[in-house]
């Protein structure tokens, strides 16, 4: 039977008005979901940058309770940074910030909401279009200690190291993070000992230490490497952080190293002691000074420095200034030689102005790159900074830089390729220039530690 051409006609507009309700409806869901991705995308990157800034403002108070309130505050800050209000008609919510402390982990659950009005998609009953985004970071335990120089010739630089040093302090969690501090010049001082077994570390003691700070002495890097891997080591397997790190501060190449020397028949010239050599080459007289103490900062051995230099003629085999006289007098190897054709070849003469100049300036070069490698083996991350012109400069008896010294401690990148080792840790050297450079040389270490941490 045929149908009547009204009939086709309305059954036609009924089809095309449907069609166009799921057109119209297809190109909202399109719109909507575009316009939800872009939203989704901006509140993922709110919720991560949040979850970061809370990882790094948990360190910041003397309790669990402060710092679980300005990790929370950080995430708020830096989720309202990165998420306008209104970002293309949206309204965001950031759900309470979750902060558990375990033992030295610190646990950071970050998530939001937001939600958007829909555009062409009302057609099909639908008001709002949401989405929602989560991030958790883990900070976790930290085992560090921070190694200062305190020589001479930071002298007119002192009130700018000290406040670098107590502002690099404050990054870390005075409750969670195990830090311990020392300085070195001729010999070194503990100003904070690593704690062995609890977490957290005395900030105040800390900061009143470095306010204490006298700059006098020489450069004696190996004292100051060989004790902060005392302090970490001095940490049973089983209580050792998962992230262990030495950060070492100078401004110079080494001038001085430690030991017992020999011959050491009379006086002062029985005990262990760091000798110190000149910076350039004199002239006349001797290159080397007398023995100072190796458990101060710059002290010379007491009463008097009754050890002449005159008297000492030539080097030990090994480092053996934390042996015993016994273990040194029968040449007791060590970990680390003194005697040795590589990197840098030391012989045990130094019996001649020039002699004393090049075996001392290599031997005091090599024991502070020999020491942190072998902390490297140890699972021991090594952050560098260095400060000054000087250590721009071509010097001692192979014309070295002084900072190449500090990049193959860390194991940089760009060490020079002698000392680079990719399958050791990777730290991060910093050059100062001006002592106003040493604050954020000190920031760019902190956030590279926090990093390592997460």
């Amino acid at each position: 039977m045929r149908i009547p051409h009204k009939r086709q006609s309305g059954q036609v507009l009924i089809m095309v008005a449907l069609s166009a309700v799921v057109l119209i409806a297809s190109a909202g869901l399109a719109i909507d979901s575009a316009l939800g991705y872009f939203v989704k995308a901006k509140l993922n990157a709110a919720v991560d940058s949040a979850s970061l800034a809370a990882a790094r403002g948990v360190t910041l108070g003397d309790t669990q309770a402060a710092q679980a309130n300005n990790a929370r505050q950080s995430a708020k800050e830096f989720f309202d940074i990165n998420y306008p209000d209104k970002f293309l008609l949206s309204t965001p919510v950031l759900n309470p910030v979750g902060v558990v402390f375990d033992r030295g982990t610190v646990t950071i659950d970050v998530s939001a909401t937001a939600s958007m009005p829909v555009s062409l998609m009302g057609i099909l009953g639908f008001k709002t279009l949401n989405v929602a985004a989560a991030a958790q970071t883990i900070r976790k335990d930290l085992d560090m200690v921070l190694v200062m120089d305190t020589s001479g010739s930071l002298s007119s630089n002192a009130a700018a190291v000290r406040a670098a040093g107590k502002s690099f302090l404050n990054k870390f969690n005075s409750t969670v993070d195990r830090i311990g501090l020392l300085h070195f010049s001729s010999g070194n001082v503990i100003d904070l000992p690593i704690k062995k077994l609890d977490r957290g570390f005395n900030r105040t003691q800390a900061s009143t230490a470095i306010d204490n700070y006298a700059f006098s002495g020489n450069t004696n890097y190996s004292e100051g490497m060989w004790r902060a891997r005392e302090q970490l080591n001095g940490i049973s397997q089983s209580d050792r952080s998962s992230l262990r790190v030495i950060v070492f501060f100078s401004d110079g190449a080494p001038t001085a190293l430690s030991s017992y020397f020999f011959p050491a028949t009379s006086g002062n010239c029985t005990e262990a002691g760091a000798l110190a050599v000149s910076a350039t080459l004199p002239s006349s007289g001797r290159a080397t000074s007398g023995l100072y103490r190796i458990d101060a900062a710059s002290q010379s051995l007491p009463p008097t420095n009754s050890c002449a230099a005159s008297l000492i003629n030539k080097l030990p085999a090994w480092y053996n200034a934390h042996q015993t006289k016994a273990q040194a007098d029968a040449a007791a190897p060590g970990e680390f030689p003194i005697l040795t054709n590589t990197p840098r070849k030391v012989t045990a003469d130094i019996s001649t102005r020039t002699l004393q100049y090049d075996n001392v300036h290599r031997a005091a070069r090599n024991l502070p790159e020999a020491m942190a490698s072998k902390s490297r083996l140890e699972n021991t991350y090594i952050f560098t900074l260095g400060m000054g012109a000087g250590l721009k400069a071509k010097e001692g008896p192979d014309n070295e830089v002084g900072e190449d010294l500090l990049r193959c401690m860390a194991n940089t990148a760009d060490a020079p390729l002698r000392c680079r080792k990719p399958a050791e840790p990777v730290g991060l050297y910093c050059y100062a220039a001006t002592e106003s450079d040493l604050s954020p040389c000190f920031t760019r270490l902190a956030s590279a530690i926090l990093r390592i941490s997460k």
